[in-house]
């Protein structure tokens, strides 16, 4: 194919690891290890698409293999082998497309292919792009090639979901992490790229080029090459030009929507975003772009613009700044809480553009709400204000004049009969509320039994085994047999009775007793006692057969 006829992705694409742009530090520890011939048994580039993932296992494998070695790597005029795999079709380096080969069968095949070492080349490389696509059992037939190879085979693998990848196939590769490219690096590439095709684009254009593509160079080239085929030679890509070739609106409109939407301006809001709609703007590519832009009202003191990505240009960068200092945060908070809801209704709603222009509606009012909520705490803080300031003055000139001092004091010591009733039985119900105090386990049981919570007070005999018990703070073990509703049903009782919040905490030590067993174990060493006596045994010489099953105390006349 003629060079000039390729898409630019494709025109100009790394031949070394110098072309490569953004991958420094990949391209400088891959050239080392080398040169310094410690090639690991495989390579694993892992990223977002369009970095050169599958760019850098080319370069791997020519360098490899290429007849002038590492230090003179082909780039212009390529050796026989390099030639060969810039072209896919080198004998000795294979390269395979796992979204389309994803058996296990494929796998054994390229393992009875590597048994075999190279025709032509050093080594034979097997190069598998989207391996994350393969099978679980195409991955565990490759583990132990992929651990011992013969010294002549390398795998470099590439993928975009690294996640996908058993861990066992990750342990066994040098893995590389290819970030995505900076946007002043992006920036500066298309611009030369632009320069060499002899394209007529203004570096807005490019800039709208490079946030459209996120850090891909691949997705960048291809937009420039179409937008470069979109116009005339003689014709300058503009800005505008751009926008509407790759369906996005001038954020100044947004901008201006926004500074609207503060002033109140219902209709002049309505017909800007209706504007924006006729463009043909999708509702939700608009709701992530106001997103955005409340991002930037929020967070514009620190940032700047070369690091913005090149979302925003002079002009809409002082403009947000200026606006920015007339908004609290609290109302962009608001605002972006807002959008996220909107956002979620979109796909509830039939008519997204009518959803719309009530969202922009109800921002308007909840604005307004805003201010009047803001105007009334400032009034009240100054009534408040007003009003201690006027009873501490009256304080200092409160003098009796007209002897009304001692009359007042009397008018106070007047009390209703059913006032003075009503605090009496509150004064006797905090009484009764600080003699039941609870301080133990007993005086917990004992509560249960002056309040005749049978059911409690069972459980806690029969299925509780006390761990500790502090100052409105108990910790228990218990057994299957407990109620499933026992903590709950305790900790509102001792609330009530207390009227403090209690913490019931469930242990894994053993903890005491419970209290049936105590008494069990109390009545066992009563008979084991009776039975040592004199008297048990002299029973046993007149009743041989008798049988001790029970002891109670004597009732005294």
């Amino acid at each position: 194919m003629n060079k000039n006829t390729k898409v630019l992705a494709l025109k100009y694409r790394p031949q070394t690891f110098n072309d490569l742009i953004g991958q420094d530090v990949v391209a400088e520890t891959i050239s080392n290890s080398i040169k310094a011939n410690k090639v690991p048994n495989a390579y694993l580039f892992t990223g977002i698409r369009g970095i050169g993932k599958t760019t850098t296992a080319r370069i791997v494998a020519k360098s490899l293999n290429c007849s002038n070695g590492i230090d003179n790597l082909c780039k212009e005029e390529l050796c026989e082998n390099c030639n060969a795999i810039s072209n896919s079709n080198h004998i000795d380096v294979l390269e395979m497309d796992a979204a389309s080969k994803t058996g296990v069968d494929d796998v054994r095949d390229l393992i009875e292919f590597s048994r075999y070492g190279p025709t032509t080349a050093k080594y034979k490389i097997f190069i598998i792009d989207e391996v994350h696509m393969l099978s679980k059992q195409a991955f565990n037939a490759l583990l132990k090639t992929l651990e011992e190879p013969p010294e002549y085979l390398k795998f470099i693998f590439a993928t975009t979901e690294i996640k996908k990848i058993p861990i066992t196939v990750v342990s066994r590769c040098q893995r590389f992490d290819l970030s995505r490219i900076k946007s002043l690096e992006l920036f500066d590439f298309i611009k030369k790229i632009k320069e060499k095709e002899n394209g007529n684009a203004s570096d807005d254009a490019l800039k709208l080029i490079v946030k459209i593509s996120e850090g891909s160079v691949r997705d960048a080239l291809s937009l420039l090459d179409r937008a470069l085929l979109t116009l005339d030679k003689d014709k300058e890509l503009d800005l505008a030009a751009a926008q509407k070739i790759f369906g996005y609106f001038d954020k100044s409109q947004l901008i201006d929507l926004f500074e609207l939407i503060f002033e109140g301006k219902e209709t002049e809001v309505l017909n800007t975003y209706r504007e924006i709609y006729n463009q043909g703007v999708e509702p939700k590519i608009f709701i992530n772009d106001f997103l955005e832009l409340l991002y930037y009202f929020k967070n514009i003191d620190s940032l700047n613009l070369d690091g913005n990505n090149f979302l925003l240009n002079d002009e809409e960068f002082n403009k947000i700044k200026d606006l920015s200092e007339k908004v609290n945060n609290e109302t962009l908070i608001l605002f972006w809480q807002f959008t996220i809801k909107t956002l979620e209704e979109l796909d509830i709603v039939s008519n997204q553009h009518l959803s719309m222009e009530m969202f922009l509606i109800r921002l308007i009012h909840l604005k307004s709400i805003k201010q009047e909520s803001d105007k009334y705490k400032e009034d009240s803080k100054l009534l408040s204000e007003s009003e201690n300031q006027t009873s501490f003055s009256s304080k200092k000139t409160n003098e009796d004049i007209f002897g009304i001092k001692d009359k007042s004091e009397t008018i106070g010591q007047m009390k209703n009969i059913v006032q003075e009733k009503d605090i009496k039985e509150k004064e006797n119900n905090n009484i009764e509320t600080n003699t039941s105090l609870i301080n133990s386990f007993d005086d917990l049981l004992k509560a249960c039994s002056s309040k005749k919570e049978i059911k409690l007070k069972y459980e806690l005999e029969k299925n509780v085994n006390l761990v500790s018990f502090e100052n409105k703070r108990i910790e228990i073990s218990f057994n299957e047999d407990l109620d499933k509703d026992f903590i709950k049903d305790l900790s509102t009782k001792l609330f009530e009775w207390t009227n403090e919040r209690w913490i019931i905490s469930l242990s894994k030590t053993k903890g005491q007793p419970s209290k049936k067993e105590e008494e069990i174990n109390q009545k066992k060493e009563l008979i084991e006692s009776v039975k040592n006596s004199s008297i048990y045994k002299d029973i046993l010489k007149s009743f041989p057969d008798a049988e001790l099953i029970d002891v109670k105390p004597r009732k005294e006349d």
